[in-house]
């Protein structure tokens, strides 16, 4: 029996992209399905049985998209650009496994530029926005060696409050071409981690905003003054001298005054 979670050899086009990127990235195997419930599990599923790091996994539609924080991440069947990509960044410690999300997170950013026309902003530690208008989210999960990098960006349509590609470009886009122009990003960046890092610290959107914090503290409200090396938001707290967050839901303010 055919597995059904590999391209259909009848799939003319979709093959002819996954030679295209194997000819010209790293990223030498595609999987695009129909339907899964998450891109991501069939990425680490295939992570398990030992693939090989380059693995891309495509979806038209997920059932059970996952974001951080357990949210679920919901769009109509062909409208998003719903990607896992499979890496095995040898040799990057595990205190810096959290470039490889900047990475895929800065091609999103530079594909959107070279398509649309027009420069999303990051959102520490893993969103894309048009002004405060969300247009991806990027999901990072380990197992192992591995790491498996998913991306869901709004391409033809978008959530209520929400922002697509189409929208901001005001210009059509296939999945399958915004597909390749991240990939492509991402084959130059992939590896160059101190170049990530310091182009993450350059160009985080929420460097430099009134944030709202929420984590095992409650919800605080402070500055974000910088990036630290290891991809931790310095957030200032009124007088106090920054504190370093790895983990936290962090929310853009705007015509807020400074706390007390």
């Amino acid at each position: 029996m055919d597995d059904p979670e590999r391209v259909p050899p009848e799939r003319a086009p979709r093959e002819r992209l996954a030679a295209e990127l194997a000819a010209s990235t790293r990223f030498g195997g595609l999987r695009w399905l129909d339907e899964t419930d998450s891109t991501n599990r069939v990425a680490l599923d295939a992570a398990r049985a030992g693939a090989a790091e380059g693995l891309v996994v495509v979806a038209d539609h997920q059932s059970a998209g996952r974001g951080r924080l357990g949210r679920r991440w919901e769009a109509p069947a062909g409208t998003a650009l719903l990607a896992s990509v499979l890496l095995r960044p040898s040799g990057l410690a595990p205190d810096r496994l959290h470039l490889v999300t900047s990475a895929v997170g800065l091609s999103a950013v530079a594909a959107c530029r070279r398509l649309g026309g027009f420069t999303p902003g990051l959102k520490w530690p893993n969103d894309l926005l048009v002004g405060d208008a969300k247009l991806a989210g990027i999901l990072a999960e380990v197992l192992g060696d591995a790491v498996v990098v998913g991306l869901g960006l709004n391409v033809s349509a978008a959530p209520a409050g929400a922002i697509s590609f189409e929208e901001a470009a005001r210009r059509p886009v296939g999945r399958a071409e915004l597909l390749v122009a991240v990939l492509r990003e991402l084959d130059g960046r992939y590896g160059r981690w101190d170049d990530v890092a310091g182009e993450y610290a350059a160009t985080c959107a929420t460097v430099g905003r009134r944030v709202a914090v929420e984590d095992a503290s409650g919800v605080r409200r402070g500055t974000a003054v910088g990036v630290d090396p290891g991809g931790r938001l310095l957030v200032a707290f009124g007088d106090r001298p920054p504190e370093a967050l790895s983990a936290a839901d962090v929310v853009h303010l705007r015509d807020v005054p400074p706390a007390p």
